[in-house]
């Protein structure tokens, strides 16, 4: 496992962060000392760069390098999505504030860093728009083992002049269940993908009065056609 979840002694910069959050370690110079939002025995929360009231980042406390670490999809391993969204919600502890809000992971190619990191940041009403507009066209997923199917691939639009790209959607009702284990399960493993390959996004449906209690489940990889492995083309970071 260490080969794919990484060491302790491991010097990541966001690891590094974390160590310092949970146990007071401080970074090897010049990294500096980050702001601890929030520091409980299963996750920290910090600031995303660039700092601002939209974007920031959930890590696990113990050692996970990113999405391909087997121990994400352990019954042990603790819901790290759900956190991000009890922090990230309307009245959490580090809230998100836009209008609407998208949490994101990297594939393992795509980030920068490798110590597991939820993002926490905003979404374009545009986003949440094509959603909600997929659903009421039938053309999304209402149970994890469709997620995969064709019909429930479709075109999402990026920030302005950056085209399309092609996600798998799944509608949950709540973040109770492990997503790297249904994404595991129901994608990845069933088609031969690697999970390292994959990017994962949640956009919670929210309506004028509020959140729908419902959320939308997003997975692309470069095997789809205009398929993408980062986030970074729905997340609203600026």
């Amino acid at each position: 496992m260490q080969s794919l979840c990484g060491r302790p002694t491991d010097h990541d910069p966001l690891w590094n962060d974390v160590q310092y959050c949970t146990n007071g370690t401080v970074p090897p110079p010049p990294q500096p000392k980050p702001d601890c939002l929030r520091a409980t025995p299963n996750y920290v929360v910090l600031h995303g760069k660039p700092e601002n009231q939209h974007n920031y980042l959930l890590l696990p406390s113990c050692r996970i390098t990113g999405i391909e670490c087997p121990f994400l999809e352990d019954p042990a391993a603790a819901n790290y999505w759900n956190d991000a969204w009890q922090n990230a919600r309307n009245g959490g502890s580090v809230p998100v504030q836009y209008p609407n809000i998208g949490l994101g992971i990297n594939s393992q190619g795509a980030r920068r860093f490798n110590q597991l990191h939820i993002h926490m940041a905003g979404i374009r009403a545009s986003t949440q728009r094509r959603l909600q507009e997929l659903e009421s066209m039938g053309r999304m997923a209402t149970q994890p083992a469709q997620w995969a199917a064709p019909g429930n691939q479709a075109p999402v639009s990026g920030p302005p002049g950056t085209g399309d790209r092609t996600y798998r959607i799944l509608r949950l009702p709540n973040l109770t269940q492990n997503l790297f284990t249904l994404l595991y399960r129901n994608v990845v493993a069933p088609n031969g993908l690697a999970m390292a390959n994959q990017t994962l996004i949640v956009v919670p449906k929210m309506t004028t009065s509020g959140f729908a209690q419902a959320f939308y489940v997003l997975n692309s990889d470069t095997s789809l056609h205009d398929g993408t492995s980062t986030c970074d083309y729905l997340l609203v970071y600026n």
